[in-house]
């Protein structure tokens, strides 16, 4: 770890900090309470993905169902129209659109094919992102003039480390630039992401492996073929498998940093709330 003390981190001229854990638990959160203290450069891994490595593919997504329409169709081909993603550090809603949801195409469901060609793009997309993380702490020094420096990272994180192993790469590289942190949640905590989700679901992605299990298992349970899956019961039954998949991945993960609970998160109030929190972090850690 790059901070080995509460000592090492309070005298620490730049501090470099990259959050995971279960969405909801207070990631972007911490991140915009420290952006707005100031000093902090925040690099959120989701708004990477969706510009830079899939900002493209997420247009012509767009552009290829305005073609299907005569009147957008004619403006498109004729250069009179524009057509690309909004997205915002707090509309990251094109990345996930476009990943999809798999199933019946006349309910919104992508062919099964379709929807891993775009796991895998997003796969890429999200390890690329990650490592690109010293360059923009570089970046924010030398461009910006920022000391401080936020790793925002998306929930998938845990589906590309293996925490387990002493020579990961992803996380043999993160940890030398930054502290990593898990940001741990409680047994509520997952029922009410359950609950949350079970009210909208959305798209999300999933390690290659768990994908094709909970895909087989689900058609023989439902007795259902591919092109008849309701896209969003598949993703509500996939998601507390889904969870329950990622929380030993977290926990193997967590060896590598620090663990805050959030039921202590929630309660920062300011970047010297954050200090302390950290402090503590590690002096308990030993």
């Amino acid at each position: 770890m790059i901070y080995q003390s509460a000592k090492d981190w309070q005298n620490a001229p730049q501090k470099r900090v990259l959050f995971y854990g279960m969405s909801g638990l207070g990631k972007t959160f911490l991140s915009n309470l420290l952006r707005d203290a100031g000093g902090w450069f925040h690099y959120s891994i989701d708004y990477r993905i969706g510009t830079r490595y899939m900002g493209e593919l997420i247009a012509d997504n767009a552009k290829a169902h305005a073609m299907q329409v005569p009147f957008l169709r004619d403006l498109l081909l004729s250069d009179s129209i524009y057509i690309g993603s909004n997205i915002t550090f707090n509309n990251l809603a094109p990345v996930s659109t476009y990943l999809g949801k798999p199933g019946d195409p006349s309910r919104g469901g992508l062919p099964y094919a379709e929807y891993t060609r775009r796991q895998e793009q997003f796969r890429h997309a999200e390890i690329s992102a990650l490592m690109d993380t010293s360059h923009f702490i570089s970046r924010a020094q030398s461009l910006y003039g920022y000391p401080h420096f936020i790793c925002d990272t998306g929930g998938s994180i845990c589906e590309w480390a293996d925490g387990d192993d002493p020579n990961d790469p992803l996380l043999t590289e993160l940890s030398q630039h930054c502290l990593l942190i898990y940001l741990q949640g409680s047994d509520a905590h997952t029922e009410a992401l359950i609950r949350r989700f079970d009210r909208a679901p959305k798209p999300m992605a999933y390690q290659p492996e768990f994908l094709a299990e909970a895909w087989t298992q689900y058609l023989a349970e439902q007795n259902v073929t591919a092109d008849k899956v309701d896209p969003d019961s598949f993703i509500r039954w996939t998601y507390a498998r889904a969870l329950a998949h990622r929380k030993p991945r977290y926990e193997a993960m967590a060896k590598w940093g620090i663990t805050l609970p959030a039921s202590e998160v929630s309660d920062v109030r300011s970047a010297e709330d954050f200090d302390a929190l950290v402090a503590r972090a590690l002096d308990m850690r030993g």
